[in-house]
């Protein structure tokens, strides 16, 4: 197709089973601009309804030729490899095959089953899918264009300034991020720094009372000694005045020993084993005494001592009972609580970093958002020139169409600070509104027209369908319709049902919808044919004169095709 580039995608057969009319239905499409013609009941409106069945359109058990359990509707799509509905093929695990078909069967009792590349889907998913490959334009369109949700996005089509949105989008959420990062993070600081008027206090405590490891053992014994030794002391003096005192006989135990040691040279076999055992003894008496003087020693205490290792123990313990540790694990709670303070004034320190990161991605977020809505507007004088320069042929020189922007910094969210909407003025005077709610059907057809001319290919599903936008107007609006399509086929495929001679002049494909009648009379089916050449010149006639076609009416159908090509 002209101007295709591999973001586009292209329906390329629809098959329909056993709807309404239609018992057996294939129809090859191409690119560019094909047209359905036909008398008025022949069965376009079936064709349609079950085109947008296979786009994921509510079901209808109406829709199932009579007498039979279901129907089926196969669309076939070209779809190139970059193109966004790949990416939905990816997001729900749909293989990607060379061709995208969507198969939609639907049952005599009001139940649907959709079905792409033959792999079943949620009806919402086929919905998805073919939003992002037709979009259909008629009348009572209430859909594609004149929802003013999708008027932001084609005007950033327009002005080029998808990546500019996306910008937008990406610096929003990490705008939001970083500001839901800084508010959790300060609720954090401010639950610690509620513990942390405790923790402080505590540790103020601890610190006073500086708890050592092994404290309370050392001295709960010395407070048991103490409180023992005063029981013992008198028989330990007893003791040490007997072997140590005036009265001691250590000294005569010397005394012996020596004069023993004297005659020793003279009988050693009788002085030399009790010089032995009376040294053995003496020795013994000397290391006796000395343990008998350390037990004095620790003995003679201090009362005050006594007082103060009980008042020492009763404060550590105190301190064990209110933080619900052992006593000698105050110490380690101390330097934890220490750790915690330390925390807690770190986080204070990060929660600066983290509002002021909030802050810049706030700031960076405000300065896109505004750069995006001052391109927004200058892209919108743009297209309202462009859209207001294709009416006039369209028999809408009269009317007005404004892209109305409000621009709300309070209101900002990913798609910036702006609400876009499309609005007309039908005539000099009348009040200016909503496309949708101003505009009459034939004109909101061909507002429409006009607007997917100046976006071309732009923010456009790849295939568009256009449902008797012609009707109600002729001559020259009808062929400046025509011109329009044609030359908006020329970056996208488009496909008209069409009432207008005019109109199918311009198609590159010309399919002729008719019924025949089967079973002798008792059936009537829709069928479709491609006409060229010489078929194709009589149906334009047949269009132009009605049901008898005059030579007058093929010499004029064979000037519109001649004046088209």
């Amino acid at each position: 197709m002209p101007g295709h580039d591999e973001k586009d995608a292209m329906l390329s057969r629809l098959s329909i089973r056993d709807i309404v009319l239609i018992d057996r239905l294939d129809i090859d499409f191409a690119e560019g601009l094909a047209v359905l013609t036909g008398e008025t009941g022949a069965g376009k409106s079936i064709l349609l309804d079950a085109f947008a069945l296979a786009l994921g359109a509510r079901g209808d058990q109406t829709l199932v030729r009579q007498g039979l359990e279901q129907g089926q509707v196969i669309a076939v799509f070209e779809v190139a490899r970059n193109h966004p509905a790949r990416a939905l093929l990816k997001a729900n695990d749909i293989a990607a095959e060379d061709e995208l078909i969507l198969r939609r069967v639907q049952f005599a009792d009001g139940r649907t089953r959709a079905f792409v590349n033959d792999q079943p889907v949620s009806v919402q998913v086929m919905k998805q899918l073919g939003a992002a490959l037709v979009e259909i334009h008629g009348q009572h369109d209430d859909r594609a264009l004149v929802d003013a949700a999708t008027h932001r996005r084609l005007l950033d089509a327009f002005g080029a300034l998808e990546a500019d949105a996306t910008l937008v989008e990406t610096l929003w959420e990490a705008r939001r991020e970083a500001q839901a990062a800084a508010d959790s993070h300060r609720a954090e600081v401010e639950r610690a720094k509620r513990e942390g008027d405790w923790l402080r206090h505590a540790v103020d405590e601890l610190d006073k009372l500086a708890p050592q490891t092994g404290e309370e053992t050392a001295f709960a014994t010395r407070r048991t000694i103490m409180m023992q030794s005063e029981k013992v002391a008198e028989d330990l003096r007893d003791a040490h005045e007997v072997i140590a005192g005036a009265n001691s006989s250590v000294p005569a135990f010397a005394g012996v020993i020596r004069r023993l040691e004297r005659r020793a040279a003279q009988a050693p076999s009788l002085v030399e084993p009790a010089v032995k055992a009376l040294d053995a003894a003496l020795t013994a008496l000397e290391e006796t005494r000395g343990h008998l003087e350390a037990a004095l020693r620790t003995a003679d205490f201090d009362p005050a001592e006594l007082e103060r290792i009980e008042e020492r123990l009763f404060a550590l313990r105190a301190a064990g009972r209110k933080y619900n540790v052992p006593v000698d694990e105050l110490a380690a709670l101390a330097r934890k609580y220490n750790a915690d303070i330390a925390l807690i004034d770190a986080g204070e320190e990060k929660l600066k970093l983290l509002d002021a990161a909030a802050k810049q991605a706030e700031e960076a977020y405000r300065a896109a958002a505004l750069a995006l809505s001052q391109a927004r507007a200058k892209a919108a004088t743009a297209l309202d020139r462009a859209v207001n320069g294709e009416l006039t042929p369209l028999k809408l020189e009269r009317a007005k169409f404004s892209t109305e922007i409000v621009s709300d910094a309070a209101a900002a969210g990913p798609n910036g600070i702006d609400r876009v909407e499309f609005w007309v003025q039908t005539n000099p005077g009348t009040r200016a509104g909503p496309l949708m709610k101003v505009a009459s059907g034939g004109e909101l057809a061909r507002f429409l027209l006009a607007l997917k001319v100046v976006l071309a290919d732009r923010g456009s599903a790849p295939t568009l369908v256009f449902d008797e936008i012609d009707t109600g107007v002729g001559g020259a609006v009808a062929d400046a319709i025509g011109v329009r399509l044609a030359r908006l086929a020329r970056g996208v495929q488009v496909l008209a049902v069409t009432h207008a001679p005019q109109v199918a002049a311009q198609a590159s494909r010309h399919y002729v919808i008719s019924k025949d009648t089967l079973d002798k009379g008792k059936r009537v089916a829709t069928r479709v044919a491609e006409v060229a050449e010489e078929r194709r010149r009589e149906e334009i006639a047949r269009m132009l004169a009605g049901a008898e076609i005059t030579n007058e009416a093929r010499a004029a159908a064979e000037r519109l095709i001649k004046t088209a090509e």
